[in-house]
Protein backbone atom coordinates (compact mmCIF):
# COMPACT_ATOMS: atom_id res chain seq x y z
CA UNK A 1 0.00 0.00 0.00
CA UNK A 2 1.34 3.48 -1.18
CA UNK A 3 2.32 6.08 1.41
CA UNK A 4 -0.42 8.49 0.13
CA UNK A 5 -3.09 5.90 0.42
CA UNK A 6 -2.21 4.94 4.14
CA UNK A 7 -2.05 9.09 4.35
CA UNK A 8 -5.38 8.87 3.36
CA UNK A 9 -6.79 6.27 4.97
CA UNK A 10 -5.56 7.32 8.79
CA UNK A 11 -7.40 10.73 8.47
CA UNK A 12 -10.83 8.87 8.12
CA UNK A 13 -11.29 8.21 12.00
CA UNK A 14 -10.56 11.98 12.52
CA UNK A 15 -12.66 12.59 9.99
CA UNK A 16 -15.64 11.09 11.53
CA UNK A 17 -14.84 12.52 14.77
CA UNK A 18 -15.01 15.43 13.37
CA UNK A 19 -18.57 15.03 11.63
CA UNK A 20 -19.77 13.63 14.66
CA UNK A 21 -18.43 16.01 17.18
CA UNK A 22 -19.86 18.77 14.85
CA UNK A 23 -23.23 17.57 14.87
CA UNK A 24 -23.39 16.97 18.69
CA UNK A 25 -22.54 20.34 19.42
CA UNK A 26 -25.42 21.70 16.91
CA UNK A 27 -28.01 19.63 17.56
CA UNK A 28 -27.44 20.64 21.45
CA UNK A 29 -27.99 23.84 20.46
CA UNK A 30 -31.34 24.04 18.66
CA UNK A 31 -33.41 24.10 22.06
CA UNK A 32 -32.21 27.11 23.32
CA UNK A 33 -34.24 30.42 24.00
CA UNK A 34 -31.74 32.38 22.66
CA UNK A 35 -32.13 30.86 19.42
CA UNK A 36 -34.96 31.87 16.90
CA UNK A 37 -37.93 29.38 17.12
CA UNK A 38 -39.53 28.49 14.11
CA UNK A 39 -42.77 26.80 16.15
CA UNK A 40 -43.74 30.42 16.96
CA UNK A 41 -46.40 31.37 14.51
CA UNK A 42 -45.26 35.23 14.38
CA UNK A 43 -41.92 32.92 13.10
CA UNK A 44 -44.30 30.22 10.95
CA UNK A 45 -45.76 33.15 8.96
CA UNK A 46 -42.48 35.06 7.81
CA UNK A 47 -40.71 31.17 7.02
CA UNK A 48 -40.16 31.70 3.21
CA UNK A 49 -39.07 28.61 2.65
CA UNK A 50 -41.74 27.05 4.41
CA UNK A 51 -44.34 28.42 2.58
CA UNK A 52 -43.09 27.46 -0.47
CA UNK A 53 -42.40 23.88 0.68
CA UNK A 54 -46.40 24.56 1.94
CA UNK A 55 -47.77 25.38 -1.54
CA UNK A 56 -45.94 22.49 -3.07
CA UNK A 57 -47.50 19.55 -0.80
CA UNK A 58 -50.71 21.69 -1.78
CA UNK A 59 -50.32 20.98 -5.32
CA UNK A 60 -49.83 24.81 -6.44
CA UNK A 61 -46.52 23.92 -7.27
CA UNK A 62 -44.04 26.74 -6.13
CA UNK A 63 -45.80 29.26 -4.56
CA UNK A 64 -45.27 32.53 -3.07
CA UNK A 65 -43.06 32.29 0.07
CA UNK A 66 -45.13 34.84 1.46
CA UNK A 67 -48.48 35.29 2.71
CA UNK A 68 -50.11 34.54 -1.01
CA UNK A 69 -51.43 32.38 -3.57
CA UNK A 70 -49.97 33.06 -6.63
CA UNK A 71 -47.11 31.40 -8.18
CA UNK A 72 -43.42 32.26 -7.38
CA UNK A 73 -39.86 32.58 -8.76
CA UNK A 74 -38.10 34.25 -6.16
CA UNK A 75 -37.49 30.89 -3.85
CA UNK A 76 -34.77 28.47 -5.85
CA UNK A 77 -36.45 25.33 -6.06
CA UNK A 78 -33.67 22.45 -4.27
CA UNK A 79 -34.12 23.77 -0.72
CA UNK A 80 -37.75 23.98 -0.47
CA UNK A 81 -38.18 20.66 -1.79
CA UNK A 82 -36.41 19.16 1.20
CA UNK A 83 -38.35 21.12 3.44
CA UNK A 84 -41.61 19.79 1.57
CA UNK A 85 -39.91 16.29 1.97
CA UNK A 86 -39.35 16.73 5.32
CA UNK A 87 -43.15 18.08 5.89
CA UNK A 88 -44.19 15.13 4.09
CA UNK A 89 -42.77 12.75 6.63
CA UNK A 90 -43.29 14.71 9.85
CA UNK A 91 -46.61 17.18 8.79
CA UNK A 92 -46.21 21.03 7.92
CA UNK A 93 -45.07 22.96 10.34
CA UNK A 94 -45.28 20.87 13.01
CA UNK A 95 -43.00 20.47 16.38
CA UNK A 96 -41.16 17.59 14.68
CA UNK A 97 -40.84 18.80 11.12
CA UNK A 98 -39.30 21.99 12.41
CA UNK A 99 -36.88 19.89 14.72
CA UNK A 100 -36.61 17.63 11.16
CA UNK A 101 -35.53 21.00 8.87
CA UNK A 102 -32.62 21.91 11.36
CA UNK A 103 -31.32 19.16 12.49
CA UNK A 104 -30.97 17.89 8.60
CA UNK A 105 -29.20 21.88 8.68
CA UNK A 106 -27.12 20.75 11.55
CA UNK A 107 -26.26 17.52 9.54
CA UNK A 108 -25.17 19.33 6.81
CA UNK A 109 -23.38 22.18 8.67
CA UNK A 110 -21.11 19.22 9.97
CA UNK A 111 -20.55 17.49 6.96
CA UNK A 112 -18.47 20.14 5.59
CA UNK A 113 -15.61 19.19 7.97
CA UNK A 114 -14.92 16.48 5.15
CA UNK A 115 -14.09 18.88 2.26
CA UNK A 116 -12.39 21.48 4.85
CA UNK A 117 -10.06 19.37 5.99
CA UNK A 118 -9.34 17.39 2.39
CA UNK A 119 -9.43 21.08 0.65
CA UNK A 120 -6.81 22.70 3.46
CA UNK A 121 -4.78 19.65 3.15
CA UNK A 122 -4.10 20.16 -0.83
CA UNK A 123 -3.38 23.67 -0.84
CA UNK A 124 -1.46 23.87 2.72
CA UNK A 125 -0.88 20.63 4.11
CA UNK A 126 -1.83 18.20 6.51
CA UNK A 127 -1.33 20.19 10.10
CA UNK A 128 -3.41 23.10 8.28
CA UNK A 129 -5.88 20.37 7.74
CA UNK A 130 -6.46 19.26 10.91
CA UNK A 131 -6.99 22.73 12.19
CA UNK A 132 -8.94 23.94 10.08
CA UNK A 133 -10.82 20.24 9.90
CA UNK A 134 -10.88 21.00 14.35
CA UNK A 135 -11.84 24.68 13.92
CA UNK A 136 -14.44 24.53 12.15
CA UNK A 137 -16.19 21.74 14.75
CA UNK A 138 -15.91 24.52 17.11
CA UNK A 139 -16.57 27.44 14.75
CA UNK A 140 -19.39 29.65 16.38
CA UNK A 141 -20.84 31.14 13.26
CA UNK A 142 -21.28 27.37 12.07
CA UNK A 143 -22.95 25.83 15.60
CA UNK A 144 -25.31 28.95 15.71
CA UNK A 145 -26.67 29.48 12.04
CA UNK A 146 -26.82 25.46 11.96
CA UNK A 147 -29.29 25.74 14.72
CA UNK A 148 -31.14 28.78 14.51
CA UNK A 149 -31.58 29.49 10.59
CA UNK A 150 -33.29 27.52 8.43
CA UNK A 151 -32.28 28.15 5.01
CA UNK A 152 -30.41 27.30 2.16
CA UNK A 153 -27.29 28.78 3.58
CA UNK A 154 -25.82 25.35 4.82
CA UNK A 155 -26.72 23.63 1.89
CA UNK A 156 -24.74 26.15 -0.48
CA UNK A 157 -22.21 26.02 2.04
CA UNK A 158 -21.22 22.69 1.78
CA UNK A 159 -22.39 22.88 -2.51
CA UNK A 160 -19.39 25.40 -2.10
CA UNK A 161 -16.43 23.44 -0.07
CA UNK A 162 -16.93 20.70 -2.93
CA UNK A 163 -16.93 23.04 -5.43
CA UNK A 164 -13.38 24.38 -3.97
CA UNK A 165 -12.25 20.96 -4.01
CA UNK A 166 -13.15 20.07 -7.34
CA UNK A 167 -11.66 23.01 -8.43
CA UNK A 168 -7.75 22.00 -7.37
CA UNK A 169 -8.35 18.58 -8.94
CA UNK A 170 -9.95 20.66 -12.51
CA UNK A 171 -6.97 22.37 -12.48
CA UNK A 172 -4.27 19.79 -13.02
CA UNK A 173 -6.83 17.12 -14.96
CA UNK A 174 -8.72 17.66 -17.93
CA UNK A 175 -10.80 14.52 -17.28
CA UNK A 176 -14.25 15.20 -19.23
CA UNK A 177 -16.23 13.57 -16.16
CA UNK A 178 -14.36 15.31 -14.01
CA UNK A 179 -15.94 18.43 -15.26
CA UNK A 180 -18.83 17.59 -16.35
CA UNK A 181 -19.64 16.44 -12.52
CA UNK A 182 -18.25 19.98 -11.76
CA UNK A 183 -20.66 21.30 -13.96
CA UNK A 184 -23.52 19.25 -12.31
CA UNK A 185 -22.67 20.09 -8.84
CA UNK A 186 -22.29 24.00 -9.91
CA UNK A 187 -25.88 23.97 -11.62
CA UNK A 188 -27.40 21.98 -8.18
CA UNK A 189 -25.93 24.78 -5.87
CA UNK A 190 -27.12 27.71 -8.12
CA UNK A 191 -30.61 26.17 -8.04
CA UNK A 192 -29.82 26.46 -4.06
CA UNK A 193 -28.51 29.87 -4.40
CA UNK A 194 -27.76 31.31 -7.39
CA UNK A 195 -25.29 33.96 -5.66
CA UNK A 196 -23.02 31.01 -6.34
CA UNK A 197 -23.16 31.29 -10.12
CA UNK A 198 -20.76 34.26 -10.22
CA UNK A 199 -18.16 31.59 -8.43
CA UNK A 200 -18.17 28.58 -10.89
CA UNK A 201 -17.27 30.26 -13.73
CA UNK A 202 -14.58 31.63 -11.90
CA UNK A 203 -13.19 28.83 -10.93
CA UNK A 204 -13.69 26.91 -14.41
CA UNK A 205 -11.61 29.85 -16.18
CA UNK A 206 -8.91 29.38 -13.70
CA UNK A 207 -8.84 25.92 -14.08
CA UNK A 208 -8.87 25.78 -17.83
CA UNK A 209 -6.07 28.88 -17.10
CA UNK A 210 -3.64 26.57 -15.93
CA UNK A 211 -4.25 23.50 -18.12
CA UNK A 212 -3.70 25.75 -21.03
CA UNK A 213 -0.15 26.94 -19.08
CA UNK A 214 0.42 23.17 -18.67
CA UNK A 215 -0.24 22.41 -22.44
CA UNK A 216 -3.14 20.40 -21.52
CA UNK A 217 -6.94 20.42 -23.41
CA UNK A 218 -8.49 22.60 -22.08
CA UNK A 219 -11.35 24.18 -24.01
CA UNK A 220 -13.43 21.19 -24.31
CA UNK A 221 -13.48 20.62 -20.52
CA UNK A 222 -14.64 24.00 -20.49
CA UNK A 223 -17.42 23.76 -22.79
CA UNK A 224 -18.41 20.05 -21.40
CA UNK A 225 -18.81 21.68 -17.69
CA UNK A 226 -20.21 24.90 -19.07
CA UNK A 227 -23.01 22.72 -21.00
CA UNK A 228 -23.51 20.28 -17.68
CA UNK A 229 -24.06 23.54 -15.77
CA UNK A 230 -26.22 24.90 -17.99
CA UNK A 231 -28.88 21.48 -18.18
CA UNK A 232 -28.69 20.99 -14.57
CA UNK A 233 -30.39 24.94 -14.42
CA UNK A 234 -32.65 24.64 -17.58
CA UNK A 235 -35.66 22.75 -16.38
CA UNK A 236 -35.76 26.18 -13.53
CA UNK A 237 -35.69 28.45 -16.33
CA UNK A 238 -38.08 26.41 -18.74
CA UNK A 239 -40.31 26.82 -16.10
CA UNK A 240 -40.44 30.26 -15.00
CA UNK A 241 -40.51 31.37 -18.91
CA UNK A 242 -43.34 28.63 -18.65
CA UNK A 243 -45.35 30.09 -16.07
CA UNK A 244 -44.47 33.88 -16.19
CA UNK A 245 -44.01 34.20 -20.20
CA UNK A 246 -40.56 36.22 -19.49
CA UNK A 247 -36.70 35.11 -19.05
CA UNK A 248 -36.12 35.48 -15.51
CA UNK A 249 -32.50 34.97 -14.59
CA UNK A 250 -33.18 31.83 -11.55
CA UNK A 251 -35.31 34.15 -9.83
CA UNK A 252 -37.11 37.60 -10.03
CA UNK A 253 -37.04 39.13 -6.59
CA UNK A 254 -33.94 41.64 -7.68
CA UNK A 255 -36.29 44.30 -7.74
CA UNK A 256 -37.20 43.85 -3.72
CA UNK A 257 -34.00 43.50 -2.89
CA UNK A 258 -32.45 46.57 -4.45
CA UNK A 259 -35.60 47.99 -2.97
CA UNK A 260 -35.01 47.00 0.63
CA UNK A 261 -31.82 48.35 1.10
CA UNK A 262 -32.02 51.24 -1.16
CA UNK A 263 -34.90 53.81 -0.25
CA UNK A 264 -33.64 56.28 2.04
CA UNK A 265 -33.34 54.45 5.33
CA UNK A 266 -29.77 54.03 7.00
CA UNK A 267 -30.71 52.70 10.62
CA UNK A 268 -30.07 49.41 9.94
CA UNK A 269 -28.26 47.40 6.91
CA UNK A 270 -32.58 46.75 5.55
CA UNK A 271 -35.92 47.34 6.13
CA UNK A 272 -37.65 45.17 6.91
CA UNK A 273 -40.37 46.43 8.05
CA UNK A 274 -41.33 47.43 4.09
CA UNK A 275 -40.99 43.84 3.46
CA UNK A 276 -44.68 42.38 2.46
CA UNK A 277 -44.17 39.87 5.23
CA UNK A 278 -44.90 42.43 7.86
CA UNK A 279 -46.21 45.21 5.59
CA UNK A 280 -50.01 44.68 4.96
CA UNK A 281 -49.77 47.67 2.08
CA UNK A 282 -46.71 45.97 0.39
CA UNK A 283 -48.53 42.70 0.65
CA UNK A 284 -51.49 43.85 -1.52
CA UNK A 285 -49.44 45.93 -4.08
CA UNK A 286 -47.73 41.91 -4.42
CA UNK A 287 -51.09 40.79 -4.22
CA UNK A 288 -51.56 42.12 -7.65
CA UNK A 289 -48.96 40.59 -9.36
CA UNK A 290 -45.53 39.47 -8.30
CA UNK A 291 -43.44 40.44 -11.95
CA UNK A 292 -45.68 43.77 -11.65
CA UNK A 293 -44.10 44.01 -8.40
CA UNK A 294 -40.83 43.13 -8.69
CA UNK A 295 -40.60 45.76 -11.70
CA UNK A 296 -41.93 48.47 -9.58
CA UNK A 297 -39.58 48.31 -7.02
CA UNK A 298 -36.34 47.45 -9.04
CA UNK A 299 -38.07 51.44 -10.96
CA UNK A 300 -38.14 52.61 -7.18
CA UNK A 301 -34.54 51.86 -6.28
CA UNK A 302 -33.33 53.34 -9.49
CA UNK A 303 -34.78 56.10 -9.16
CA UNK A 304 -33.37 57.05 -5.59
CA UNK A 305 -30.28 55.87 -6.48
CA UNK A 306 -30.57 58.04 -9.44
CA UNK A 307 -31.59 60.87 -7.54
CA UNK A 308 -28.72 60.15 -4.79
CA UNK A 309 -25.98 58.68 -5.79
CA UNK A 310 -23.78 60.27 -3.32
CA UNK A 311 -25.55 58.29 -0.86
CA UNK A 312 -25.52 55.42 -2.58
CA UNK A 313 -21.93 55.20 -2.58
CA UNK A 314 -21.48 55.44 0.99
CA UNK A 315 -24.12 53.01 1.43
CA UNK A 316 -21.95 50.44 -0.57
CA UNK A 317 -19.38 51.01 1.17
CA UNK A 318 -20.57 50.39 4.34
CA UNK A 319 -22.70 47.75 3.15
CA UNK A 320 -18.98 46.25 2.79
CA UNK A 321 -17.61 47.01 6.06
CA UNK A 322 -20.32 45.11 7.41
CA UNK A 323 -20.19 42.31 5.88
CA UNK A 324 -16.46 41.66 6.43
CA UNK A 325 -16.52 43.25 10.00
CA UNK A 326 -19.86 43.39 11.71
CA UNK A 327 -19.95 46.78 12.00
CA UNK A 328 -22.80 48.68 10.58
CA UNK A 329 -23.99 51.58 13.60
CA UNK A 330 -23.33 52.15 17.35
CA UNK A 331 -26.58 54.13 16.82
CA UNK A 332 -28.93 52.62 20.18
CA UNK A 333 -31.83 52.43 18.09
CA UNK A 334 -29.99 49.93 15.88
CA UNK A 335 -28.50 48.34 19.30
CA UNK A 336 -31.89 47.73 20.20
CA UNK A 337 -33.03 46.15 17.03
CA UNK A 338 -29.29 44.17 17.10
CA UNK A 339 -28.09 43.98 20.89
CA UNK A 340 -25.33 41.05 20.23
CA UNK A 341 -23.56 43.57 17.66
CA UNK A 342 -20.81 44.83 19.66
CA UNK A 343 -19.71 41.29 20.80
CA UNK A 344 -19.73 39.70 17.34
CA UNK A 345 -18.01 43.40 15.75
CA UNK A 346 -13.63 41.99 17.14
CA UNK A 347 -14.36 38.31 16.25
CA UNK A 348 -15.59 39.28 12.58
CA UNK A 349 -12.76 41.97 12.06
CA UNK A 350 -10.05 39.37 13.37
CA UNK A 351 -11.43 36.61 10.67
CA UNK A 352 -11.28 39.00 8.37
CA UNK A 353 -7.71 39.80 9.16
CA UNK A 354 -6.38 36.92 9.78
CA UNK A 355 -7.94 35.81 6.63
CA UNK A 356 -6.17 38.22 5.08
CA UNK A 357 -2.73 37.77 6.09
CA UNK A 358 -3.19 34.18 4.93
CA UNK A 359 -3.97 35.08 1.45
CA UNK A 360 -0.59 37.76 1.63
CA UNK A 361 1.02 34.68 2.86
CA UNK A 362 -0.36 32.15 0.68
CA UNK A 363 0.35 34.57 -2.57
CA UNK A 364 3.96 34.51 -1.47
CA UNK A 365 4.39 30.76 -1.37
CA UNK A 366 1.18 29.65 -3.29
CA UNK A 367 0.20 32.01 -5.50
CA UNK A 368 -2.51 29.99 -7.17
CA UNK A 369 -4.01 29.48 -3.93
CA UNK A 370 -3.99 32.91 -3.34
CA UNK A 371 -6.13 33.31 -6.41
CA UNK A 372 -8.55 30.88 -6.14
CA UNK A 373 -9.05 31.82 -2.45
CA UNK A 374 -9.06 35.55 -2.74
CA UNK A 375 -11.18 35.05 -5.77
CA UNK A 376 -13.49 33.57 -4.60
CA UNK A 377 -14.22 35.80 -1.15
CA UNK A 378 -14.10 39.02 -3.23
CA UNK A 379 -16.57 37.52 -5.87
CA UNK A 380 -19.46 36.05 -3.85
CA UNK A 381 -20.32 38.97 -1.61
CA UNK A 382 -20.41 41.79 -4.38
CA UNK A 383 -24.07 41.35 -5.69
CA UNK A 384 -24.70 42.35 -1.98
CA UNK A 385 -22.78 45.68 -1.51
CA UNK A 386 -24.72 46.93 -3.87
CA UNK A 387 -28.11 45.45 -3.11
CA UNK A 388 -28.66 44.76 0.76
CA UNK A 389 -26.42 42.48 3.14
CA UNK A 390 -28.06 39.58 5.81
CA UNK A 391 -25.89 38.02 8.40
CA UNK A 392 -26.12 34.71 6.93
CA UNK A 393 -24.71 36.33 3.34
CA UNK A 394 -21.16 35.71 4.30
CA UNK A 395 -21.24 32.09 6.38
CA UNK A 396 -20.90 30.12 2.62
CA UNK A 397 -17.11 31.45 2.43
CA UNK A 398 -16.78 31.19 6.05
CA UNK A 399 -14.78 27.73 5.83
CA UNK A 400 -12.42 29.55 3.45
CA UNK A 401 -11.54 32.70 6.12
CA UNK A 402 -10.91 29.34 8.27
CA UNK A 403 -8.54 28.00 6.34
CA UNK A 404 -6.84 31.00 5.52
CA UNK A 405 -6.90 31.90 9.08
CA UNK A 406 -5.60 28.28 10.25
CA UNK A 407 -3.29 28.81 7.49
CA UNK A 408 -2.14 32.47 8.69
CA UNK A 409 -1.77 31.64 12.43
CA UNK A 410 0.39 28.05 11.90
CA UNK A 411 2.72 30.25 8.95
CA UNK A 412 3.66 33.04 11.64
CA UNK A 413 3.52 30.80 14.73
CA UNK A 414 6.33 28.70 12.40
CA UNK A 415 8.49 31.94 11.67
CA UNK A 416 8.23 33.38 15.41
CA UNK A 417 9.94 29.45 15.89
CA UNK A 418 12.16 29.46 13.41
CA UNK A 419 13.72 33.75 14.35
CA UNK A 420 13.39 31.95 18.22
CA UNK A 421 16.21 29.18 16.97
CA UNK A 422 18.26 31.56 15.55
CA UNK A 423 18.50 33.77 18.25
CA UNK A 424 19.39 30.71 20.34
CA UNK A 425 21.67 29.14 18.03
CA UNK A 426 23.48 32.80 17.52
CA UNK A 427 23.86 33.54 21.24
CA UNK A 428 25.09 29.97 21.64
CA UNK A 429 27.93 30.57 19.05
CA UNK A 430 28.64 34.18 20.62
CA UNK A 431 29.11 31.98 24.08
CA UNK A 432 31.13 29.42 22.69
CA UNK A 433 33.69 31.87 20.59
CA UNK A 434 33.86 33.71 23.84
Amino acid sequence: MSTSIRGRLRAVPVLAWMVLIALVLRLAAIPFDTIENLMDANHIHAWEQGNVARALLAGQGFGSPFASTQPSAIMPPVYPLIVAAIFYFFGVHTAPSIFAVHAFDCLINALACIPIFLMARRSFGERVARWAGWVWVFFPYGIYFAAAWAWSTHLLLLSLCWLLYLAQELEISPRLGLWAGFGLLAGSAGLTEPSVLVVAPFLMALAAWRLAKAGKRWLLPGVVASVTLAAAISPWLIRDAVVFHRFIPMRDSMGLELWMGNNGSNLRWTSDEKHPLHDAKELADYDQGELAYMDHKAQQARAYIKEHPGWYAGMCARRAVYLWTGYWSFDKRYLAVEPTDPFNIPFASCMTLLAVVGLFLAWRRRPFEAIRYGGVLFLFPVVYYFTHPEPYHMRPVDPLQVILCCYAILTLRGQAGKGTERATAAQANGAAKA
